[in-house]
Parts: structure tokens; C-alpha cells; sequence
């Protein structure tokens, strides 16, 4: 099962911003396998933008799970208030993640990888280029 509604929609506060989280998931188990963890931790899922994709939500987050070759790529919106409530739940899902927390002008405001945050950021932010090359990737991020 990686497709549940029985999780909270995301807040209806959320849905006007532009997707404000990105990240990665390195040696992931697969889109599906990562839907099932977070519906089992309460949160809704459904088929995401592409054949294998995933979005889940909770009321606080809405994210997209997007496999790629090796890794899992994940971008979304959530609240930045708890921007590490998600990386404690990949956490304890047992993952190897990176996530980035922008803006809505897209400067980058917060980084969190395998648990360890950095400060916020007061100088100029780095781009998601550096997320992506080490993905393999190329593309920007989504906004919407």
C-alpha cells in the first residue's frame, strides 16, 4: 500500500506559496517503499507528476517523492516552522537525506543533511546547484 487518504491535508495556508523545500534521498529503497514509511507515520499519500512519483502531505508539509537513477529527489512546501520536524522524520525513517528551506524571493535559508543543520543563513546563500551535482542533476528546482 503507498496511497492512503487518511493522513491530514495539507493546510489550505500552505497551498498559496511556492514550493519552498528540496532535497534528496541517497540509496533511497524506491518512491513507493518511502510513501509506505510516511503513511505510516500518519501522513497522506497519493500519485505524484510522474508514473513512479509520490506526493505525500501531513498539514504542515506537502512534499513530492521523485525517484531518479539511484537516489530520490524530494521538493514541496512546507512550514519553515517545522522545516525540522521533516528531517527528524527521515531521520527516523533511516534515511540519508539533504534538504534545503528557501524563501519565497528562493534564497536558500537553511540547510539540513543526515540530521546536522546549519546556521540560518546571513550571507549570500549557495544555489541548489551544489544539491543537484552531487545527484547527478542538472535541472533548478521546481516552484509552483
Amino acid at each position: 500500500m503507498d496511497t492512503s487518504d487518511e493522513g491530514q491535508p495539507l493546510d489550505p495556508i500552505w497551498l498559496e506559496i511556492n514550493n519552498n523545500v528540496c532535497g534528496g534521498l541517497a540509496g533511497a529503497p524506491g518512491a513507493s517503499l518511502v510513501a509506505e514509511r510516511f503513511i505510516g507515520a500518519g501522513w497522506r499519500s497519493r500519485s505524484g507528476s510522474s508514473w513512479e512519483s509520490y506526493e505525500v502531505e501531513t498539514s504542515w508539509c506537502r512534499i513530492e517523492v521523485d525517484p531518479t537513477d539511484g537516489d530520490t529527489l524530494l521538493n514541496g512546501v512546507v512550514d519553515p516552522q517545522r522545516f525540522e520536524d521533516l528531517a527528524a522524520l527521515l531521520t527516523r525513517f533511516g534515511l540519508r537525506f539533504s534538504l534545503e528551506l528557501y524563501d519565497d524571493e528562493g534564497e536558500l535559508l537553511r540547510e539540513i543533511a543526515d540530521g546536522y543543520s546549519s546556521a540560518p543563513h546571513d550571507a549570500a546563500p549557495r544555489s541548489l546547484s551544489r544539491l543537484l551535482a552531487l545527484l547527478g542533476l542538472g535541472s533548478t528546482r521546481a516552484v509552483g
